[in-house]
């Protein structure tokens, strides 16, 4: 397998994360979509990255769609639960960790706006999400080893990717001290090595 990837993308992060708890080789191929000459809108109509190049050749795209692929494989530890139900509940809370990284994104692209562009409005508006998305994950987390079920999932994985990627972009945010709960469960998480071994650049 080949993973387009950018270094920074919390997307992509996520899967590298889910390749290496999984033990699944890969090469990682360091593509941006913001590059002039990026391979990505000729394997993503949509210019994004990761883009999960499989032995066959197929192009799966999105990194919650590359995570249900990876799933497939049937490499441990599984990511999901076994009963549907309870696997749609932890695509939920995937589904808020990945929101609350688009909501950071999104404020981050807009403060880099020119003056006169750029909208105060919509870096509050965004924040607002990433705030709202942090209180009910610390509700998952308070009192609770993992986000779901009692074991290791998708859902810390993405959750733990999201707080990660605002400590790098939205340091201004203190979401420790307003969640301690979720502060203990990222600093478990950030000791994985698969976490160390992803750390973005700090450019």
């Amino acid at each position: 397998m080949k993973l387009f990837a950018s270094l920074t993308s919390p997307y992509a992060r996520k899967i590298r994360i889910l390749l290496a708890e999984k033990g699944l080789p890969f090469e990682l191929v360091v593509d941006s979509p913001w590059e002039a000459n990026t391979r990505i809108p000729a394997l993503n109509p949509l210019g994004k990255v990761p883009v999960l190049i499989t032995d066959d050749g197929e192009a799966f795209f999105d990194s919650p769609v590359i995570a249900g692929y990876l799933e497939t494989l049937r490499a441990e530890p599984a990511m999901l639960p076994a009963d549907a139900l309870e696997a749609v509940r932890v695509r939920q809370l995937e589904a808020l960790a990945d929101g609350i990284t688009d909501a950071a994104v999104a404020a981050l692209l807009e403060s880099r706006r020119p003056d006169g562009q750029r909208s105060e409005a919509e870096i509050v508006r965004q924040k607002d999400k990433i705030a709202r998305g942090l209180v009910e994950l610390a509700k998952r987390a308070d009192g609770h080893d993992w986000l779901h079920g009692g074991r290791f999932s998708l859902a810390d994985v993405a959750a733990a990717v999201a707080l990660a990627y605002l400590d790098l972009r939205h340091p201004d945010l203190d979401w420790r001290s307003s969640h301690p709960a979720l502060g203990s469960f990222a600093e478990k998480m950030f000791a994985r090595q698969s976490f160390a071994d992803t750390k973005p650049p700090t450019c």
